[in-house]
């Protein structure tokens, strides 16, 4: 059996983000800080308070909130760590790299001391079960995980990990088991974890955020900052007062029509691109979105082009397959999902649909509701009568798609799987894997399982081989993907940051959601 290729991962995936900043969006973040700048001898002073953009009652080790997770970065560690700004990998909770007893099974130790942040030595039996949870089987993680046979503690220090076949990304894979203490039970994981990362929180409420630096921490990257703050702030116009008045120093995904303002004001502004879209998904258990043919139609109907130039300001670039151009594994699919109103007139036309009524659910990110009149206006063209909904994320999944039977015809919303990694069986299998996405939400498993069973055919095979073997692979993922338009992006959006240099010192900017504020200190 062959190895499959690392794509975008280690010394590739530094190369790829190279790549990857020419064709999509990173994120951004704020900063008030107070106090001189701080140095290691020093110890963490000033507070840098982060505007951000998307809010949550989640911040347990397997959320999928953009805040819980970028917040998390600072609190909690795997035994790897991904420096978002390039996705190379470093040791966080594990003292190295993996040892390799042979090409299926591998041992990590922890770092020496290692302490959860109430002062509780970490255990390697808290890291499998920090495993357990993440892929156990209501985790949308546990996708990630289907190389692993086993995880096992050897004794208090080390961790043996047996693998199904051999696997190359196995640190980029495990930097998404972030470790807490085996007695947390979920209640209180999701409302204040436990970590062993530079900072511990220190307060959580609906709108804001607050953590301080840990004083058990024993690891390579301590806290600079005496107080980092997160204040949610959905609203653009929210964000940006905050951010011209000084109550906030970097600000998560700024509006592309607000970048002069901030650049007069001082600031400093960054455009970075990524794998961040918003996407249609179809309800594929519903007449007549159970046909491929009126999905791809719909898909054909929008003028991805003018999204971009109008309500996106050139700040994205079309989604030409489900990968975005700059990832190694790219292929643009047999099936051509571009703009074309006579085609998706046919489309609809062969598949005997005339008159369709629609109901379209978005969530009520400000970003995304700039997209809904044109992409009202360009499914009108075609005949089809529009009605819109807008709604928060957590409402709109706990109630509209995740329930049994749901009645929903399409969703646009946002997503951005890279906060994962960007290889692509972390990004395909993220929508498309055996979760609640194709078990609830787009009902793919039970609408088509043999298209359905065939995608996780290629996806199992892919991670198996390498080089050319490997791409060739993951291009019939992307054939079948755009074939079927189950779930499809739009358009890969550049996520634009901007922060104040005269605040805040070692700031980032990244290509996914979420604010990387470790290695950051206040002026």
């Amino acid at each position: 059996m062959r190895m499959r290729k690392h794509f975008a991962t280690g010394a590739a995936l530094t190369a790829a983000a190279a790549m990857i900043l020419t064709a999509c969006g990173g994120g951004s973040s704020t900063t008030t800080s107070s106090g001189g700048g701080s140095t290691a001898s020093e110890g963490p002073k000033g507070t840098v308070t982060a505007g951000v953009a998307y809010e949550t009652t989640d911040y347990g080790p397997i959320t999928t909130s953009a805040l819980g997770m970028g917040a998390n970065w600072q609190v909690l560690e795997g035994l790897y760590r991904f420096n978002m700004a390039d996705y190379s990998v470093s040791p966080a909770l594990a003292a190295g790299d993996p040892v390799k007893v042979s090409d299926t099974e591998y041992e990590v130790k922890l770092r020496d001391g290692a302490k959860f942040s109430d002062g509780t030595p970490v255990t390697a039996a808290d890291f499998v079960s920090s495993y357990e949870r993440a892929t156990s089987e209501k985790s949308i993680y546990r996708q990630f995980f289907t190389f692993v046979d086993s995880v096992e503690a050897k004794d208090d220090n080390t961790i043996t990990i047996k693998l199904k076949h051999p696997f190359a990304s196995l640190k980029e894979r495990f930097v998404n088991v972030r470790v807490v203490p085996s007695s947390m039970d979920e209640d209180s994981l999701k409302a204040k974890p436990i970590g062993t990362g530079p900072y511990k929180y220190e307060n959580i409420t609906a709108t804001e955020i607050t953590a301080v630096p840990n004083e058990n921490y024993t690891g390579n990257e301590p806290a600079k900052v005496a107080t980092l703050k997160w204040q949610s702030l959905k609203d653009d116009s929210a964000r940006l007062a905050a951010a011209i008045g000084g109550t906030i120093d970097v600000m998560e995904a700024v509006p592309a029509s607000a970048q002069d303002q901030l650049k007069g004001a001082g600031w400093n502004v960054e455009s970075k691109p990524g794998y961040g879209n918003p996407f249609l998904m179809f309800n594929t258990q519903k007449a007549p979105f159970d046909k491929p043919e009126v999905r791809r139609a719909i898909l054909k109907s929008i003028d991805k082009k003018k999204l971009i130039s109008s309500a996106l300001e050139g700040q994205a670039v079309e989604a030409t397959s489900f990968l975005p151009e700059a990832n190694p594994a790219y292929k643009k699919p047999a099936t051509d999902l571009s703009y074309d109103k006579d085609a998706a007139s046919k489309l609809l036309s062969d598949a005997g649909v005339s008159g369709l009524e629609v109901n379209l659910v978005s969530t009520d990110h400000p970003w995304v509701l700039s997209l809904v009149p044109q992409i009202k206006s360009d499914l009108e063209a075609l005949g089809l009568k529009v009605n819109h909904t807008q709604m928060a994320s957590s409402d709109l999944y706990s109630n509209v798609t995740d329930v049994d039977n749901p009645t929903y015809d399409i969703v646009l919303a946002p997503g951005d799987p890279s906060v994962f990694g960007t290889d692509p069986g972390i990004i395909i299998s993220w929508w498309n894997g055996d979760n609640v996405w194709t078990k609830k939400r787009d009902g793919w498993q039970t609408s088509d399982p043999e298209s359905f069973n065939k995608l996780q055919s290629i996806m199992d095979e892919a991670v198996q081989l390498d080089g050319d073997a490997a791409k060739a692979k993951w291009g019939e993922a992307q054939d079948l993907l755009a074939e079927k338009t189950v779930i499809f992006p739009l358009v890969f959006r550049n996520m634009i940051t901007g922060s104040n240099p005269n605040k805040v010192d070692g700031f980032q900017a990244i290509s996914s959601t979420g604010l990387q504020l470790i290695g950051v200190s206040a002026k």
